[in-house]
This record gives structure tokens, sequence and C-alpha cells, in this order.
């Protein structure tokens, strides 16, 4: 069973699997959807960096399609398509890229969780 704690509003804050001295602690099954929910939502990668972002396109084969959309934007997306050290997933650029490229939200959440792994 994790151990878990919550904060002053009652929401899980963290799941440990061993008591952690000063945090007030209950127990919950393993599979309790509140846990599930936390764990899923610290999984959720909401930004990767430039390399990441990069690589993940190349690998994806979708480099050349999203230059060419790219090239179509003003010039602040485009420079912040070059020059962005980061890439952040519900950034306006990232939303409308994505919804030109016809990537529904699972598939950018996917694309993200990949690249992060890069």
């Amino acid at each position: 069973m994790p151990f878990i704690s919550r904060s002053v509003d009652g929401a899980i804050d963290g799941v440990f699997e061993q008591p952690q001295e000063g945090r007030a602690e209950e127990f919950l099954p393993i599979g309790d959807p509140d846990v599930i929910a936390f764990e899923n939502a610290a999984l959720m990668v909401s930004s990767v960096s430039a390399r990441q972002f990069r690589l993940m396109l190349r690998r994806a084969g979708l480099v050349d399609a999203v230059k060419a959309w790219v090239a179509q934007q003003d010039g602040e997306t485009q420079d912040a398509f070059e020059y962005s050290g980061t890439f952040v997933k519900d950034s306006p650029m990232m939303v409308a890229g994505f919804a030109a490229m016809g990537f529904g939200q699972q598939q950018v959440d996917d694309f993200f969780t990949a690249a992060a792994q890069l």
C-alpha cells in the first residue's frame, strides 16, 4: 500500500513507498483512483528542450512539414521556433502547430512524453 500525504486543501501532494518523517500520512490501496490520478499528473510532460523537440520531430518524420508550416507564420513564430531553448506544450505556437499537423490532444501528449525520453 502506498503512503500518501495531503495538502491543506485535501489534495494528494505526495505518494511514497516508505513513511516520511514529519509528514501526516494515510494508506490507500494500490490502484486507488486518487493515487493513480496524482501519479499520472506527475508523468505529464509540459515542456521539452529544443534538442528533444527537434529530435522527436525527426523521428516522427515531421521536420519538413513543420519547417514548411513555420515558414508561413509571422516573424515572431519563426524566431520562436528557431531560437527557443524550450518548447512548451500549451504555448500558442505549439497549439497552432500541432493543430495544423492534425494532432489530437493525446497525440500531443504522447509526442511530448516521447520527446522527454530523448
